[in-house]
């Protein structure tokens, strides 16, 4: 474990555990760690909706929540008549409902309300908790801004309510909206403090553990100039993501307090987004989505799930598979998927995440823009991709099979059972089609590719 000061310094330590530079430095792909190609499906839950980054509507207990039989997911939204890369600066919230965990169906707007603290709402969590529900989220950028700003806070609109029906689910309002936590400058790093390419604080999500409540974020630890952290290495320095906390002292769901981080990557990464926990034979098992191309100089990482396990909520957390790597997208399709959520069925874990950029390559998303704006509508996904299974052993993973888009099954749905697969990306001929106008990467040890 590496420890530090609020303020970044080695001098001072501190209890946070650390992902270290040592640790991410044997970053690499492998069999354990590697997701097969995804081919477009034959259809999108919502066409006329670009979907991206996702989340269920869970308890208290952290189980999924099934009302009358109806289990409902959120979703950042946007028109799909944007650009993909322009989704962000539009996006809302909107909600899906299913009953078998298959056909989903397109509800409203979670709130039709304007954002009052700031310009666009960002991802969160879901509480279904005594028939209300609160719906965390990232009130991003400034209501009152002419062009776009940065700034996050995160947020809750309190108080929704859900009707059923055998036709369907309605979730309304009214919402009460407010502010929950902004950074503090000393344990969170403020967007004023920020030095690093991007900027942090967001992504709240609720968990609750031995009686006490929680809001897990994704933050930045502030480390000022001439810091020694990093052997004094500034350009290191700028590369300062944590996992932050919040505890409930009431149990309150809208009532938090800032606590230490339980994890920073001080060194190694930016961005830990999405962070979330699930606990499993006496350990808590935390997981973050990552980008390549916010690991700090020197380090060589994917966009993939990372994840830690310790034998505690404030336990020392050691990375998964040594490094910390879970699962990433094959080295031929290395954008596409991307914000995975993971979850307990039965023995195995499942892992959720959005059909990205496919039938792309090139080493860095910077070049997306360089396509044709038709090309980058068609080589954006979209969609909800395919679910993963994953086995957990201990401090190992291994991605061992995947459902179809958009399966997030039932509690007492029984799964095939699990066995070893073959075709995480191609290791033969590579061929482009463009039959009914897709272009893909055709895998010849999937005698299927289309199948889920």
């Amino acid at each position: 474990m590496n420890s530090r000061s609020p303020n970044g310094a080695a001098d001072a330590p501190r209890d946070t555990p650390a992902w270290t530079r040592a640790q991410a430095m044997g970053l690499r792909r492998t069999d354990e760690t590697v997701a097969p190609i995804f081919y477009p499906p034959a259809e999108r839950i919502d066409p006329d909706l670009h979907i991206w980054d996702t989340w269920l509507l869970r308890d208290r207990n952290g189980e999924i929540a099934e009302i009358d039989g109806w289990r409902v997911f959120f979703s950042l939204t946007a028109s799909a008549e944007l650009l993909p890369g322009k989704r962000h600066d539009a996006a809302t919230i909107r909600y899906f409902y299913s009953r078998d965990g298959r056909t989903w169906y397109t509800g409203d707007l979670v709130f039709e309300e304007a954002n009052v603290f700031g310009s666009r709402r960002w991802a969160g969590s879901a509480l279904y908790d005594d028939g209300r529900v609160y719906v965390y989220y990232t009130a991003a950028g400034d209501s009152a801004e002419e062009h776009l700003t940065y700034g996050q806070r995160i947020a809750v609109g309190a108080g929704g309510t859900i009707e059923t029906s055998a036709e369907g689910l309605d979730l309304r309002g009214p919402w009460e909206h407010s502010v929950l936590l902004e950074p503090d400058g000393d344990r969170y790093e403020r967007e004023a403090q920020s030095r690093g390419p991007i900027y942090t604080f967001r992504d709240p999500w609720f968990f609750e553990d031995d009686g006490e409540t929680y809001l897990l974020f994704e933050g930045n630890t502030p480390i000022p100039k001439g810091s020694d952290a990093c052997g004094g290495e500034e350009t290191h320095q700028e590369f300062n993501g944590s996992v932050g906390i919040a505890r409930s002292p009431t149990g309150d769901p809208t009532d938090w307090e800032l606590e230490a981080p339980l994890l920073d990557a001080v060194c190694v990464n930016q961005e830990l987004e999405r962070p979330h926990i699930v606990p499993r034979d006496g350990r808590y098992y935390l997981f973050v989505s990552s980008h390549a191309h916010t690991f700090a100089p020197g380090l060589s990482g994917f966009d993939g799930l990372y994840g830690f396990v310790a034998d505690s909520l404030r336990g020392q957390y050691r990375p998964l598979n040594d490094t910390g790597l879970v699962v990433t997208n094959p080295e031929n399709a290395p954008f596409q998927a991307y914000s995975w959520l993971a979850f307990s069925h039965g023995e195995e874990l499942l892992v959720s995440s959005f059909f990205n950029y496919y039938d792309y390559d090139r080493p860095s998303m910077d070049d997306v823009a360089l396509l044709s704006e038709a090309e980058q509508r068609r080589r954006f996904g979209g969609t909800l991709a395919p679910t993963l299974r994953l086995t957990v052993e201990g401090d190992r993973t291994r991605v061992q099979g995947k459902l179809d888009y958009g399966h997030l099954p039932v509690e007492s749905e029984e799964l095939p059972a699990l066995s070893a697969f073959e075709g995480r990306g191609w290791t033969g001929t590579r061929e482009r089609s463009d039959a009914g106008g897709y272009g893909r990467y055709v895998d010849r040890d999937d005698p299927d590719p289309g199948a889920g």
